[in-house]
């Protein structure tokens, strides 16, 4: 799904609100708790949205890209970040990247909006090194009469279980340790001022969260080259450098 430029600017809006900016809050926190981050790790935002969650990569030292299906989006995270991210529009079923180029791969809340999610996982997979995060409406979740508050929520064409995100992942990729939580266990209505409820309850291993979280660790064993041979192997006569591949030379 591509959201046009009147939903976006009604998202960034939502984002900005004492609700919004709570919950927002909580699914970073959520996030973080699970990627531990490393100063220097690369990090792709698979449907990146906005950005908001780029800016919070960059804050932890990260090297930051993204990439998303819609021009809007992509237009209102260029403005937050500049030149500081590398941002693509393109499709997240087939993303324009090497195997294991990222560190870190995120999908928060996209596998909602696309046609084959397996897919996009499998993709995932294909250009992680080290692990992955993906974040989730959960539909078993007593928050989930609430979705209509979100601009984009709203417009989910499905949703997960935990237990069903698990299973989705590691029957393709082998059994795996995976971490999870979840968090927003109230109606959304009720952010920030009940705060205090919210965080009393434990995020770790919690399935009753509006927003799940499952973190993936990536072993790999080889590494393919997916660039014309002229192009990968081409070098820089001035410095020695290798020239940069074709997914770098696709950034706008």
């Amino acid at each position: 799904m591509i959201f046009d430029e009147k939903t976006v600017q009604a998202y960034d809006e939502w984002l900005r609100s004492p609700a919004g900016y709570y919950i927002a809050g909580r699914k970073q926190k959520l996030i973080l708790d699970l990627l531990a981050l490393r100063e220097g790790e690369t990090v792709l935002d698979v449907g990146c949205g906005t950005g908001q969650f780029l800016m919070v990569f960059r804050r932890h030292g990260c090297e930051v890209a993204g990439i998303d299906p819609s021009q809007a989006m992509i237009d209102v995270a260029r403005k937050k970040l500049g030149h500081r991210a590398d941002l693509y529009r393109g499709d997240l079923h087939d993303l324009p990247f090497s195997d294991n180029d990222f560190d870190v791969v995120s999908i928060i809340t996209s596998l909602e909006f696309c046609e084959d999610p397996e897919k996009v996982i499998a993709e995932a997979f294909r250009v992680a090194r080290n692990r992955i995060v993906i974040v989730f409406i959960n539909r078993y979740s007593p928050a989930m009469g609430h979705r209509k508050e979100d601009p984009i929520v709203r417009h989910a064409l499905r949703t997960f279980g935990i237990w069903e995100m698990k299973r989705l992942v590691t029957t393709a990729f082998t059994s795996m340790h995976v971490l999870w939580g979840s968090v927003i266990f109230l109606p959304f209505w009720c952010y920030p001022s009940f705060s205090v409820v919210e965080e009393r309850i434990p995020i770790p291993r919690n399935p009753l969260g509006f927003f799940g979280a499952c973190l993936f660790p990536v072993v790999y064993t080889h590494h393919t080259i997916q660039h014309p041979l002229k192009s990968s192997l081409a070098v820089d006569v001035r410095n020695g450098r290798h020239v940069p591949g074709t997914a770098r030379e696709m950034k706008r």
